[in-house]
């Protein structure tokens, strides 16, 4: 029509959030990404040259800083990996819940040694080449854990670089830590979550197996006598909590069987183990839906049509059936990685903020750090928070979702994250490498990288596909492999 303004180009008004870069200070050099050796730009629809060309964060002006600093700019000392992905257009769909590949994923896990080339290797695993039954073998499914990455990844790794020490400053559930122990490496693990804590230190412990199992056994006895009792139903009125939370997320029979066993743990040596098993039980003892354990977002107390099970189901009032069935699968899982851990290794565990911590040297760092926005990993774990009364310290966590995904919060993100590999770098040995598993899509760790003083030595691409369940979505990650810039 005549009479209408024309459209501007490049002036489409998206959200901030997914389409704006963080733009440099005026005057500074822009960070750009490397391709199989050559600097690439890619046009984005509705977005104008100005706008593709700001791909970086602002760069801080102080001299002391930019000594550290280098571009990624020479092909010289950046490997990619080979195309594993087809020809065409292919590398750029998302590639399906079974995708082929340019060839078969590997999976000789024990093969990898300081001569493998990683550009070779197809990380692409699908389900039939990495089932369930290893990606959580022995203690790595000890308790439920949103956010961690696959322990044979790490293994890689571990097996390539051959550490005397290496440090996960995001250690999270431990499977670092975990894989450090089977290989017999020294670990360092650090977080800023008290119940991550717990759980790493009971999946590296070392125990004396005969007794670990009189005590779990020993506290089911008791507990099962108790609740046997007819004089439980007065027990249960006794078994009461003034804690909201719990209220409002356990039926009361539930809770009153999770504060029975709580009330036994003071008698055993190992009750980290029996907080472990009581955590896992009260995860699935909440009132919520078999399908929504993940993102539950209110309790749920009429009966509901269940997806997972494809029919009405009601909600739980019961945590004896959990306590029971976790206690025997807790006691079975550190015995099977007990027969396979060398056990000569040390582990640290470090309760703190990755940022300031303390640290012993390390000449390997493995680590998949949080996404921005995307987990509370406090709240995720709220439950065992209130029921084992530990600290909560969510206001500190980094990339937190309820701190959001907007400009503001990358460029916080992307500080905090920086302060941590500024720290990193601190105690890392002069021929140490770092070993980073993210999905970047927002292009951040480029500036991570040279912020700290760090040079991009390997850049890997991994189709992720075997996600199940209401989180099924496939995408892509990163293995960055970083070295000192000295």
């Amino acid at each position: 029509m005549p009479n209408q303004p024309k459209k501007k180009k490049g002036k489409s008004k998206l959200p901030k959030a997914k389409t704006t870069p963080l733009s440099p200070q005026a005057g500074q050099r822009k960070l750009t990404r490397p391709r199989n050796g050559l600097t690439e730009t890619k046009k984005t629809p509705g977005r104008s040259k100005r706008d593709v060309k700001q791909k970086s964060l602002t760069v801080d002006n102080d001299p002391q800083k930019h000594r550290l600093k280098i571009e990624e700019e020479s092909p010289e000392y950046v490997i990619t990996q080979r195309d594993l992905f087809g020809n065409g257009h292919e590398g750029s769909k998302r590639l399906g819940y079974s995708p082929t590949y340019n060839g078969a994923p590997f999976t000789n896990f024990r093969s990898i040694n300081t001569l493998t080339d990683l550009t070779a290797l197809n990380l692409n695993w699908r389900e039939a080449d990495l089932p369930e039954k290893e990606r959580t073998k022995h203690v790595h499914r000890l308790h439920p854990y949103l956010g961690k990455y696959i322990p044979q990844l790490v293994e890689i790794f571990l097996r390539k670089f051959a550490p005397k020490a290496v440090y996960d400053p995001f250690a999270g559930s431990g499977t670092t830590l975990v894989e450090a122990k089977a290989l017999g490496i020294d670990a360092i693990g650090s977080d800023v979550s008290a119940f991550n804590c717990l759980l790493m230190k009971v999946k590296t412990d070392a125990y004396d197996l005969r007794k670990l199992e009189h005590e779990i056994r020993d506290s089911l006895d008791r507990l099962n006598s108790d609740l046997k009792q007819s004089l439980f139903a007065d027990r249960r009125e006794s078994k009461r909590t003034d804690n909201a939370y719990l209220q409002r997320w356990f039926h009361p029979n539930a809770l009153a069987e999770l504060l029975l066993y709580r009330e036994l743990l003071r008698d055993y040596d190992y009750s980290d183990v029996l907080k472990v098993i009581l955590s896992r039980a009260a995860r699935s003892a909440r009132l919520t839906t078999h399908f929504d354990l993940d993102f539950p977002k209110h309790p749920q107390t009429e009966p509901y049509h269940c997806y997972k099970h494809s029919r009405t189901c009601q909600p739980t009032d019961n945590a004896l059936q959990f306590l029971n069935r976790y206690a025997l699968d807790t006691l079975h899982r550190i015995k099977e990685f007990a027969r396979n851990a060398k056990p000569n290794n040390k582990t640290v565990i470090i309760h703190g903020d990755a940022r300031f911590v303390d640290l012993p040297c390390f000449d390997l760092v493995v680590t998949s750090p949080p996404y921005v926005g995307l987990i509370d990993y406090h709240e995720q774990h709220r439950y065992a928070y209130e029921l084992l009364n530990l600290p909560l310290q969510a206001d500190v966590e980094i990339g937190a979702a309820f701190k959001g995904n907007s400009e503001r919060a990358r460029k916080n993100y992307c500080r905090e994250i920086a302060d941590v590999f500024a720290n990193v770098r601190r105690h890392l040995k002069r021929s140490g490498h770092v070993v980073v598993v993210v999905n970047d899509k927002n292009d951040l760790y480029d500036y991570v990288a040279q912020q700290t003083g760090f040079v991009v030595q390997q850049r890997l691409k991994r189709h992720v596909n075997r996600r199940t369940g209401r989180r099924s979505g496939d995408f892509f990650e990163e293995v960055l492999i970083w070295r000192r810039n000295d």
